[in-house]
């Protein structure tokens, strides 16, 4: 296509966003809103993984050894422990380092007793809590392993919240790019209303389809890019807002926040590309009827 043909199509396309300056804002301004309800449950959704992840870390799992065995005996198992799937870490702790542990933090007389009524034990750490029952099990079936001790439901409760938000965010997001793609697609039948008998003519002299409909998907890609950039710099400010608020409040330490500038750029370019997406299928939605002369 010649350059000056190329150049016709793009001012025509930019022509029309201001020709309809209303139905235009209102595109852009729709995009935006359900590009920020879009960002703000994914950044939930990331946010949430980040903190069971943080929990995942800490989370223990007591494995505590059978009493008959040595010192020796009982940290000979820890390569074993090590090989269960799902384990990340494992800790070894005498009865003297746990004896001296509990002593240290109930402060009260334990003259009666010694390192020798508590027993080894090792600290496990898993990489995934949805597989927490099946380590476990692996554990409590390791030779020398005399008990488990594990806080399933709190494991439970991570996942099932994290199963939850994301599911949430799915749904939410699908449903919210639809009507994106619905909104963009009338705002542009609109304005191909009002030419129709234009594009009707153009058909009768042999213009292509794609000749007619290069403004129009041009529109749509302005409309869209300026939704998602405006969408990116809103979402920005409300999660710096909303992570400094969060931060100094007490729930900052129990939560774990992922900072924007990780964030940033892959954001940015899902917004660009989704805002393209949308108005690049709402353009062709919303010409392809009168296209069919």
């Amino acid at each position: 296509m010649k350059l000056n043909r190329m150049g016709y199509l793009i001012k025509e396309g930019v022509k029309s966003i201001f020709t309809h300056g209303f139905m235009s804002f209102a595109s852009v301004t729709i995009i935006a809103a359900c590009l920020i309800i879009m960002g703000t449950f994914s950044l939930l959704s990331v946010n949430v993984d980040a903190t069971i992840q943080k929990y995942e870390q800490e989370n223990q799992i007591l494995a505590f050894v059978d009493e008959s065995l040595s010192i020796e005996e009982a940290r000979a198992i820890q390569p074993r422990l090590e090989a269960i799937t799902n384990v990340r870490e494992v800790e070894f702790i005498s009865n003297e380092q746990a004896w001296e542990n509990f002593t240290s933090e109930y402060e009260s007389d334990y003259s009666s007793l010694n390192a020798q009524t508590v027993r080894h034990r090792y600290v496990v750490y898993l990489d995934d809590l949805a597989m927490m029952k099946e380590t476990v099990n692996e554990l409590e079936a390791a030779s020398g392993i005399a008990d488990v001790n594990a806080h399933q439901e709190i494991g439970d409760g991570f996942v099932m919240i994290r199963n939850v938000v994301s599911i949430i965010s799915i749904i939410i997001i699908a449903i919210l790019l639809v009507v994106s793609v619905f909104i963009m697609a009338n705002t542009i039948k609109l304005a191909t209303y009002s030419r129709r008998e234009e594009i009707g003519i153009m058909k009768m002299v042999g213009a292509g389809n794609f000749f007619i409909r290069c403004p129009f998907i041009i529109e749509g890609l302005i409309l869209g890019l300026l939704g998602g950039l405006i969408a990116f710099f809103i979402e920005w400010g409300l999660y710096s807002v909303l992570i400094n608020k969060i931060m100094s409040g007490i729930v900052g330490a129990f939560i774990a926040l992922v900072p924007f500038s990780t964030l940033g750029l892959p954001l940015l370019l899902v917004f660009i590309a989704v805002g393209l997406i949308v108005g690049v299928f709402g353009s062709n939605i919303a010409i392809r009827n009168y296209l069919k002369v």
